[in-house]
């Protein structure tokens, strides 16, 4: 059985990838902190969807963000060598899907308040995660803590992509049965 408990963290630190331990409130905890809620409103837009081609879109980006969790929490060149950071294909996937859904949906140069659909207002409400966390990563970058372009440019195309596909899942409610 798995343990949850294992009270290394009892004393307010915690580990990261390799072995070092930081204060919970350490720049890098507090960015997996944020990815973590992002992932989680993703998983409760992703069990609200009925929609197969957009559940496995929203499950892709679930799983991008587990790698950059990782990127983030790899403090050692040995963990840091075995991890598959964020790249520029990444960045320029989002950006094609992203692209291909405006295809499919008006947008249009208006405010959008959302709630529309509860599974287009749980991707709104990941969007704002994302956009939080976004902030967050651009910080630790103009502070030297983050070295990779691509992880604040990813951070900032999935914000854009999840407000797409919050209304093309608008646009389909129809068809979105919950």
């Amino acid at each position: 059985m798995a343990k949850v408990t294992t009270r290394a963290g009892d004393q307010g630190y915690t580990g990261l990838l390799g072995n070092e331990r930081v204060p919970k409130y350490d720049p890098r905890i507090e960015a997996l902190g944020l990815i973590d809620e992002a992932t989680s409103a993703l998983g409760v837009a992703r069990a609200l969807l009925t929609d197969e081609r957009a559940r496995q879109l929203v499950l892709d980006q679930q799983r991008t963000l587990y790698r950059a969790m990782a990127e983030i929490a790899a403090t050692s060149p040995a963990v840091i060598a075995k991890i598959e950071p964020i790249s520029a294909a990444d960045v320029a996937a989002l950006e094609r899907v992203g692209e291909e859904l405006k295809r499919e949906v008006g947008i249009g140069n208006r405010f959008i308040i959302p709630g529309e659909s509860l599974p287009g207002a749980v991707l709104d409400l990941a969007r704002t995660i994302v956009r939080r966390a976004e902030r967050h990563i651009a910080r630790m970058t103009h502070q030297g803590e983050l070295a990779s372009p691509e992880l604040l440019r990813y951070f900032n195309r999935l914000s854009d992509f999840l407000f797409i596909l919050a209304r093309q899942v608008e646009e389909g409610r129809s068809r979105e049965a919950v």
